[in-house]
């Protein structure tokens, strides 16, 4: 397998459509927000109104709940329904597109937790080292 730099490998083929990287680039923006894969989430339990899905979620404003609302709806992973009568109300639901994400989503959070300690030990000695680094670009500086 070809390597970008010592320790990086690239899956083949990986570099030979950039619009493929900036389709997946895209994508990941969207659900890599603090609150798209949450509200995804919570709506994998059925359609939701949008008081219910805020109290499901916990700690998001009104302003940023709704615009990961219109997001998710702009990029077709959710639908939005105006219920009209004695009771007018909206709800939130997953369309397939969104269905489809959840299975991503399940298996980042898999990962995620098999993972967890590794990416914990790893954090704390990058920590360790950049801590050392500084340190000795300090020392360089006084004594130069």
């Amino acid at each position: 397998m070809p390597k970008l730099q010592e320790g990086t490998p690239v899956l083949p083929g990986a570099l030979e459509n950039p619009e493929e990287c900036r389709s997946a680039a895209d994508v990941l923006s969207r659900i890599g927000d603090r609150w798209s894969v949450l509200v995804v989430r919570e709506l994998g339990k059925g359609p939701m109104r949008f008081g219910a899905l805020r109290r499901g979620l916990g700690g998001i404003s009104q302003r940023m709940l709704t615009l990961t609302l219109r997001n998710l709806e702009r990029d077709g992973l959710l639908t939005r329904t105006a219920f009209h009568g004695n009771q007018p109300h909206v709800e939130y639901a997953l369309t397939p597109l969104g269905r489809s994400l959840l299975e991503v989503v399940g298996a980042l959070a898999d990962w995620a937790r098999r993972n967890r300690n590794a990416i914990e030990a790893a954090r704390t000695n990058f920590d360790g080292r950049a801590g050392e680094a500084h340190a000795d670009d300090g020392a360089k500086e006084v004594s130069g």
